[in-house]
């Protein structure tokens, strides 16, 4: 029996698409393509295609047109925003994310990124490292995380894994999300829900766990930057888009909120010329929070089960819609 043909789109194919290749089931042909070509180059490569892994999740809809075998569209990401949704769901190919595989990984950068910002960790590094010990941040306030309160937005899988994390530091943790959740959901992650106007007011960090759609672009905007204390800190591992970067450069130059730990920017790669580098109350890491050795085993293995689900004639799991 042939063995199924399963495409590994990625603009990193020969570092991600050599693990993928060593833990490919035995009835699986995994061909990684660089997804930098120019489609005319890819369709011939992709045609005879069973599925298709890609990430970062951007594949072209003229690509999928010429490939009618493809049964699935697995992301190895949480994020789906670059997939026309609508076009691909027309030409009736399922389209699923990681499952969750790199919620750990997401949460812990979002610990991370509470704890230098709060503490202050980059500058104190630059003072160390320009050889002038405390010199230059003597003079800087380090907060705790033990105590305060954080307000998460969204609690699907990263952010549970956040409030699970959390817990250890004995926070005080609020969430908002769209969907309503039973009483043992509050009491596991020890979080309770309040509207997203209360959350901002009393949060002394504030941290963003939504995927971006029409109702998450700029949902943290002037107004919503207006309303956090002026000592709490946001902390951003979602979509760039979610927040409206202009409106938050402008509020951490005028010290409105203490300071932002941010993984995502509205462009990617970022221009050089970013004025939130210039600012020492920004934290910024290069939208990598979900990548680990771990995380990326996890996610291979999750789109090597859901491909066999397909495969099977089953529906594939953590399926993604168009809104």
């Amino acid at each position: 029996m042939p063995k199924a043909k399963v495409v590994f789109l990625s603009s990193l194919p020969t570092i991600r698409g050599k693990e993928l290749v060593e833990m490919a089931p035995p009835d699986m042909e995994v061909v990684a393509i660089d997804n930098t070509l120019p489609d005319s180059q890819k369709i011939p490569l992709c045609k005879d295609a069973d599925a298709i892994i890609v990430v970062p999740a951007d594949l072209s809809v003229n690509v999928l047109r010429a490939c009618p075998k493809v049964k699935l569209i697995q992301t190895l990401s949480a994020g789906y925003d670059r997939l026309d949704l609508k076009a691909i769901g027309e030409m009736g190919i399922p389209v699923a994310n990681n499952g969750g595989s790199n919620a750990i990984s997401v949460a812990e950068q979002t610990i991370a990124l509470m704890i230098a910002t709060s503490k202050h960790f980059v500058r104190h590094w630059q003072s160390a490292k320009n050889r002038r010990w405390r010199e230059e941040v003597q003079n800087l306030e380090a907060h705790e995380i033990s105590g305060k309160t954080v307000g998460i937005v969204g609690l699907g899988r990263i952010g549970r894994q956040v409030a699970k994390r959390l817990r250890g530091f004995d926070c005080n943790v609020v969430y908002y999300d769209v969907l309503s959740f039973p009483e043992e959901v509050n009491t596991v992650f020890n979080a309770r829900p309040v509207p997203l106007d209360h959350l901002l007011r009393t949060s002394d960090f504030v941290t963003l766990h939504v995927p971006l759609n029409r109702s998450t672009r700029h949902m943290i905007g002037r107004r919503e930057l207006a309303m956090m204390k002026p000592t709490a800190i946001l902390i951003s591992t979602c979509r760039g888009p979610v927040v409206d970067e202009k409106a938050l450069y402008e509020t951490l130059k005028a010290g409105k909120i203490k300071a932002a730990g941010l993984d995502v920017l509205e462009v990617e790669p970022t221009p050089k010329d970013n004025p939130l580098f210039d600012l020492d109350n920004a934290v910024i890491t290069p939208h990598m929070a979900g990548s680990s050795v771990e995380s990326n085993t996890r996610g291979a293995a999750f789109a090597f089960h859901n491909i066999r689900r397909v495969l099977e004639g089953k529906t594939p799991e953590s399926l993604v819609t168009p809104e």
